[in-house]
Parts: C-alpha cells; sequence; structure tokens
C-alpha cells in the first residue's frame, strides 16, 4: 500500500496521542496540516514561526521517534511555516524549514553532516561566490585600534576565530556616519574566510536583503529566497536600521535569523545606533539583537587619528612630516571618512603641483574642505598668540623648563585652549610637550583662581581673550 502524506500523518498522531496530555495534543498537534511526501520526507504546515519553534524546544524528540517509526531509520521531517496569512491584495505565503534537531538537519544519520542544498538561481543572489560582497581590502591589519574601537575590535577577532561558538552571537556593531563598522564587519567575515573554505560567509546590505526579498515575492520564489540564507555560516548585515518599516522583511529576517542562530551559524549586524534607539523594528527583533554583544564605535581621539593617517601614508608609500600629522588630526576631528578624503585631496594637491607635502600645503587644502578652517581658533593660533603677549617662543611653551613666566604663559594657552577648542584635556597637552591630562587641569584651575584674585592677570585675559573673538569674526 503506498503511503500518503495524510495517512502518515495519522498514523503519527494516534502515537503522540499517547505521549502527551489532551490539551497539549489539541494545542499543538491538531492544527497541524500534512502537505507532502516526498519519498522519506513528510512536510507539515505549521500556523507561525513561535508554533514551529516550540515543537522543535518541546517535542523534537517525540516527532522523530514517530516519523521514523512510520518512515523508516532515514525519515526526514520539514515544516512549512506560515510567515504572511496573506489579505485580498497581498497572497498569503509560507517557507520550509528542515527539522534542527540540534546540529543535525533532516535528521540525517548516514554521516552526521548537514545536508546543504544547491544556492537557487535568481539574478540578485550570486550564486557562485562563497563569500559575497566582501571586500578584501578590509581587514584587521589595516584597522587601527584605538580606546573608541577597542571593544568592537577585540570582539570581532574572538568571533572571526571562532565563528558561531563564542558568546558573541549576534554580534551588533553600531556607531555614526563613517566610524568604520562596514571595515569591521567586513574584517571579520574575510578573516573567517580565510581560515575555513567550508565556511559559506554572505555580507548583505539591507537594502540589497530588501530588494531580494521584494523580487522573490514578485518572482514567487519565497522558497528559494529562504534556501539560500539557510545555507549561510556567517551572515553579516550592513545597517539593519533600514529594516525600519518594512513589516514583511522584518518577519523574514525575523525567521532566517531564529533559524541560522539554533544552528550555530554566526550572525553579525551593523547599525547606526544601539538596538535601543532602534526606531520601527519589532520587539521580538530587538530582544534577538541583544543576545550577543552589542558594542559601539566613537569618533577616534586624537591620537588614534594621528595613527590612521600614518598607517596610511605608510601603506601608499608617500611620506608626510610630523608637524602635517599632527595639523590634520587635530583639524579634522569628525569621522575616518572625512579623514581619508582629507588625505587623498592633499595628495592630489601635492601631485598636480609638483611640490613636496608641507604644512603650508595642508592649510590651504584643508581651506577648501573643512568648513571656516582658517577662521578657526586652533591650538598653534591660542600657542603663538600667548606667545607674542608674553614675549615667549612656542618653544618654550613646549618646552620642559619651569621658569615662573613660562609656566604662568603655558597654563594661560592651555586654560584659552579648553575654552576655544574642542581638543580633549589629553590632546591639549599632547601639544605642550606631552604633558598629560591633570597638569591640563591643574592649569585650568590655577587660571581661574588667579583671575579671581589679581586684578591684572584677570585683564590680560581679557585682552587675550579680545584677540580670540577677533579670530572668529
Amino acid at each position: 500500500m503506498v503511503k500518503s502524506e495524510t495517512s502518515v500523518w495519522e498514523d503519527c498522531l494516534e502515537l503522540i496521542r499517547g505521549q502527551v496530555g489532551e490539551q497539549s495534543f489539541r494545542t499543538w498537534f491538531e492544527p497541524i496540516k500534512p502537505l507532502r511526501l516526498d519519498n522519506d520526507t513528510l512536510t507539515i504546515q505549521v500556523p507561525s514561526q513561535f508554533f514551529y519553534e516550540y515543537l522543535e524546544e518541546h517535542y523534537v524528540h517525540l516527532l522523530r521517534q514517530c516519523i521514523q517509526n512510520e518512515l523508516g531509520p532515514g525519515g526526514k521531517l520539514e515544516y512549512s511555516v506560515i510567515v504572511d496569512s496573506g489579505s485580498v491584495s497581498n497572497q498569503a505565503y509560507s517557507v520550509t524549514l528542515p527539522n534542527q534537531n540540534k546540529n543535525k538537519n533532516h535528521w540525517d544519520n548516514s554521516n552526521g553532516r548537514q545536508e546543504i542544498v544547491s544556492p537557487f538561481e535568481m539574478p540578485s543572489l550570486d550564486k557562485n561566490s562563497r563569500y559575497s560582497n566582501l571586500n578584501p581590502n578590509y581587514s584587521f591589519e589595516n584597522y587601527i585600534e584605538g580606546d573608541c574601537n577597542r571593544l568592537a575590535r577585540s570582539a570581532g577577532i574572538a568571533v572571526a576565530e571562532k565563528p558561531g561558538i563564542t558568546s558573541f552571537n549576534p554580534l551588533m556593531i553600531y556607531g555614526g556616519v563613517g566610524l568604520g563598522k562596514t571595515h569591521l564587519v567586513q574584517a571579520i567575515g574575510n578573516k573567517i574566510g580565510e581560515a575555513s573554505a567550508n565556511n559559506f560567509v554572505l555580507y548583505v546590505s539591507s537594502e540589497k536583503f530588501t530588494t531580494q526579498f521584494t523580487d522573490a515575492i514578485k518572482n514567487n520564489s519565497i522558497q528559494s529566497f529562504t534556501n539560500y540564507y539557510l545555507q549561510v555560516d556567517t551572515l553579516i548585515i550592513d545597517d539593519v536600521q533600514f529594516f525600519s518599516g518594512k513589516e514583511k522583511t522584518q518577519e523574514m529576517f525575523f525567521h532566517i535569523f531564529n533559524h541560522l542562530h539554533q544552528s550555530g551559524k554566526q550572525i553579525i549586524m551593523s547599525s547606526d545606533r544601539a538596538p535601543r534607539d532602534l526606531k520601527g523594528l519589532q520587539d521580538r527583533l530587538l530582544s534577538r539583537f541583544k543576545w550577543g554583544l552589542t558594542a559601539d564605535l566613537q569618533m577616534p581621539d586624537f591620537e588614534t587619528r594621528m595613527a590612521i593617517i600614518m598607517r596610511k601614508m605608510q601603506s601608499d608609500g608617500i611620506y608626510i612630516p610630523d608637524d602635517v600629522v599632527e595639523y590634520l588630526a587635530y583639524s579634522v576631528d569628525t569621522n575616518v571618512r572625512e579623514l581619508e578624503g582629507v588625505l587623498i585631496s592633499l595628495i592630489a594637491h601635492a601631485t598636480l603641483n609638483k611640490t613636496d607635502i608641507n604644512l603650508e600645503l595642508a592649510k590651504q587644502t584643508l581651506k577648501n574642505i573643512v568648513h571656516d578652517i582658517e577662521s578657526e581658533v586652533g591650538v598653534d593660533y591660542i600657542q603663538k598668540t600667548v606667545g607674542e603677549y608674553f614675549q615667549i617662543s612656542v618653544d618654550d611653551l613646549k618646552d620642559k623648563t619651569r621658569k615662573k613666566e613660562i609656566v604662568i604663559a603655558r597654563q594661560v594657552a592651555m586654560y584659552l585652549c579648553k575654552e576655544y577648542t574642542n581638543h580633549s584635556l589629553k590632546s591639549i597637552g599632547y601639544h605642550f610637550g606631552g604633558r598629560d591630562h591633570s597638569t591640563v587641569i591643574h592649569a585650568v584651575q590655577s587660571v581661574s583662581d588667579m583671575m579671581d584674585i589679581d586684578q591684572k592677570f584677570n585683564q590680560a585675559i581679557e585682552e587675550l581673550k579680545k584677540k580670540m573673538k577677533m579670530k572668529l569674526v
């Protein structure tokens, strides 16, 4: 007698009824519908993703026993999960998942290896590339470490060495524009790919994922779309904030996320803000974003910007004087992307004008890029102005001498730097002979105290402040 999906499932239900309570049977098994029987694989339809997860969590062993009892040791079970129940204008659609059974999909007992379905043909997906969309130029070697990114970079290395095994799954990297999110997540993917040729790494932007999903709906190829993503060992999704407001895309990503995570696959994401600040995303999706590690990228500090400039110039084989490096590092303090753009412009100017890179060329280049750079009060301007007022040289301000008149002038210059620049205390100290931040704090407090008790000193500070204000006009 040839078995059908209905007869097989009815026989399974008879076995299940005797193993579970009546209430559990009505709740979790009566709503299931048998869809098809292909060789030794039975596909059943369940009404939701939650329903599927609950069965996998609580009844996987019972289902396995029943299927193998009906179909033999090679029996397999697949779920057809209703993702969208549809409406008059939008047809319902569902996707099929293999049974998880922890580390063995399809209950494949032949060799303990996961059965991999070949990628489907879809114009918007590259079926021939095992490491799709990764830029080989993004690596940890050229990703400069600093206080601004140390946690994220260290977590990325840990994930790259043991994808899917650490507690950093998913790994969420967030930060503002141009701070290196894409560089870091792709560096992780490249390192994983180099370590294991069998690890299928896929990098995709959230916009591309959405476009692929939309095409799949139009082409009635939802199952093919799902099959492709379920084969991925390391999934990297860039800029997940753009999933905001796309309800069906979120449903699909939620579904893929769950399956990959339960299978021990690595998930890496980036965003321009922390998960708690993401708007327009489902709560259950945001909750999963917080399962692993969330690490932020901040604006690079002065020392890190200097290191980035020197590494960039070194890799390009270009020499740049130390005073130019310092000038660029404290003039461009927004993000790495803008800093790299300034370096490219500087090199272009030097090449076209057939001249060496020097401080004057750097200032001229930045004048056309950084808004009102010449009209801003910088550390060098303050040092020059204070030196002229107290009739001492800028070198004396940076020197280690403890002469009283020089110490007072140095403290005044530090005080004005704190008042009129955006430099950190550490950066200010660096510009005064490499002094630490505590010296700057002491200088600012000393000047404030002297202004309260010494009228003549207070007038001197007011005169210097007028010079600063004139520079800003």
